[in-house]
């Protein structure tokens, strides 16, 4: 067991979790896209003219637009369970494809989880020392205590302290024995927040549909589906993205393309119309491609968080 680690970007002591949305500037809200072809690969060229974008279904001008290209802080959240424990050798192998797919200047962390996160390594440019660290990851086999949503939180709390642009890249089986009464604020707090997760199944090659009698097959699909929904929730709450790659190759296609879409977006905003202190829908849409014939916007897959809180009425 590894114990929090003091230095940038964590405390010794965290905060306790909190479900509290994230409150927006009184003058703007920010607004992190992620534009995607058919193939998976960012669309670069896209001018604010191109993007659409709406507050509880109507739409809002625009006030500023810049396409980013800043280095990724990426928190690497890693489940301490069985399913990471019987693949570890060949996952971990492939987790230098993530490592190696960020730019010289972009960090990254470790952290691991079951009952509750332990700090591996802080965040660090020298990608050689999180690959090692990896190595040092001691893996457990129960199922008993593996706290996804209470660990998240937890999670967020620390990265409230971190500036710039975060990501996690969750890598998990999606089991969860979180309290109910933490999902649905986690939830809340993923749509209204500045924190993109990549969800990366870890279910895939453990599924084998020729095992067990018909009702185990039965039980164990139910309790696979209940998880891969779960990771599916947590990255479209927060304009993220879940993968769920079958083998070796499919999960370092799959931490290249997290590298890619770590580091690129497009920074939209716009003045929140109400002063409600309530939680608003966010929608962005591409309206048009540029005028290039590889710009479909038919064929874009269009990722960002959705919701924000509004400031509150003025006091009288």
């Amino acid at each position: 067991m590894f114990g929090l680690l003091s230095g940038p970007g964590f405390a010794q002591q965290p905060p306790a979790p909190s479900t509290q949305a994230i409150q927006v500037d009184v003058n703007r809200v920010d607004v992190g896209v992620i534009v995607t072809d058919a193939k998976g690969n960012f669309v670069e060229g896209l001018q604010s003219n191109d993007f659409q974008i709406f507050d509880d279904g109507t739409s809002q001008p625009i006030t500023d637009f810049a396409p980013v290209d800043a280095p990724a802080q990426v928190l690497l959240l890693l489940e301490a369970g069985p399913a990471v424990y019987m693949l570890s050798d060949s996952h971990l192998f492939v987790a230098s494809a993530l490592l190696s797919g960020l730019s010289p200047g972009d960090r990254a962390a470790i952290v691991v989880y079951n009952n509750a996160p332990s700090t591996v390594m802080n965040y660090t440019a020298d990608k050689g020392s999180v690959q090692a660290a990896l190595s040092t990851i001691q893996f457990t086999l129960g199922y008993g205590d593996l706290n996804l949503g209470q660990s998240l939180s937890t999670v967020l709390d620390w990265l409230t302290r971190v500036p710039g642009k975060k990501s996690i890249v969750l890598v998990s089986s999606g089991v969860d024995t979180s309290p109910v009464s933490v999902l649905q604020p986690l939830v809340t707090r993923l749509e209204t927040g500045d924190v993109r997760i990549f969800c990366a199944s870890m279910n895939g090659p453990l599924r084998n549909p020729k095992k067990g009698t018909k009702q185990q097959r039965h039980q164990t699909e139910q309790a696979f589906s209940q998880a891969d929904a779960w990771l599916q929730t947590l990255a479209q709450a927060s304009g993220g993205r879940a993968y769920f790659p079958l083998n070796a190759k499919a999960f370092q296609e799959t931490y290249g393309q997290i590298a890619q879409l770590v580091r690129h977006e497009y920074s939209l905003a716009f003045a929140p119309p109400k002063p409600d202190g309530a939680i608003h829908v966010i929608d962005v849409k591409v309206v048009s491609g540029n005028g290039s014939a590889n710009h479909n916007p038919a064929t874009f897959r269009i990722d960002h968080r959705r919701a924000y809180v509004a400031p509150k009425p003025p006091a009288p």
